[in-house]
């Protein structure tokens, strides 16, 4: 039996009682000026770069991997670097997963036929080379853009029933422009909501053993009026929640995002997280993000209680 990656998910944020993420979204400039001296002692190149984000990601998995449950890695933060950088995304996305985190690559991707088989097989599936199965990308998870409707989303619901693996479409951005699109009203009701239905019924041949589906959805902390509409419209549906720490939301804002046991959601944090050494002078990097990590899980189920939500 192919054991869901959501239900593995879930799991470890049981285990753990910590439903959140850690966003690797990795810049140069997040990297500590003596960290960066001693990765990089000579030119700044796209290959030395890319060996530097590397080491600082396995310094902070390394820090984080017996306290959160997963990772969530941005493509872009890599592709930028080209075929260096992508190394450093691949190798972090194994290195995750071999501290044993849950990992979502944040690719965002989508296309139409064959196009989009190939993201899939890519994020999620395989691929076969002389008889032989390979893996282009150690991810659990993958991000998809829903903006091509059903086709272009049905070959990654497949990858996730084929292999075990889940998705996250995104339905309610974090960013402060989401509502030019996602909020337009169609046939009276918001965009966001018709596509929160159509996420739903696309996942509900995938329902887990925990009782979600492995076709999860994006959810921004940053509106909790909405995500607390698509919570009741969403019963079976596991948010990916952004927006916490740099992008403004707080405590407060998330519990909407849980059920009422305070699961179905896991919440994630990158800037906050990656650059906490910068507000804890003369504590090391990965120690930083720890001390984040912890505050950000206590302040999470302190929302919980509050709400009446406590994980359990």
């Amino acid at each position: 039996m192919i054991v869901q990656a959501m239900d593995e998910l879930i799991r470890r944020i049981r285990g753990m009682r910590n439903p959140s993420v850690i966003g690797l979204d990795t810049r140069l400039e997040h990297l500590p000026q003596d960290f960066l001296r001693d990765q990089i002692p000579g030119a700044r190149t796209p290959a030395s770069v890319s060996r530097a984000l590397f080491a600082f990601n396995r310094a902070l998995i390394d820090a984080l991997a017996d306290i959160v449950p997963g990772v969530k890695v941005q493509a872009a933060c890599y592709e930028l670097y080209g075929p260096p950088g992508m190394r450093a995304f691949a190798k972090t996305l194994a290195y995750a997963r071999k501290r044993g985190l849950s990992v979502i690559a944040d690719v965002k991707r989508n296309d139409i036929g064959s196009t989009a088989e190939a993201y899939a097989d890519a994020y999620l599936g395989c691929a076969a080379l002389d008889g032989r199965v390979y893996r282009a990308f150690a991810a659990d998870f993958a991000t998809v853009t829903p903006y091509l409707g059903e086709d272009s989303v049905a070959p990654f619901v497949a990858a996730c029933a084929a292999h075990g693996r889940g998705a996250f479409v995104l339905v309610k951005t974090s960013n402060p422009s989401s509502g030019q699109l996602q909020d337009l009203l169609v046939e009276g009701r918001p965009l966001y909501e018709r596509v929160g239905d159509l996420v739903a019924r696309w996942g509900a041949q995938c329902i887990g053993q925990e009782g979600y589906s492995a076709v999860g959805a994006v959810v921004g902390a940053t509106y909790p009026a909405q995500a607390a509409a698509l919570r009741a419209r969403m019963p079976h549906t596991f948010f990916l929640v952004p927006g916490y720490g740099a992008q403004g939301a707080t405590g407060a804002d998330l519990a909407v995002c849980f059920d009422g046991r305070g699961g179905g959601a896991v919440i994630n944090a990158s800037r906050s997280v990656l650059c906490a050494w910068q507000k804890r002078p003369g504590v090391p990097f990965a120690q930083a993000a720890r001390q984040e990590a912890l505050r950000m899980r206590d302040e999470i189920a302190s929302a919980l209680a509050s709400a009446g939500k406590a994980l359990r």
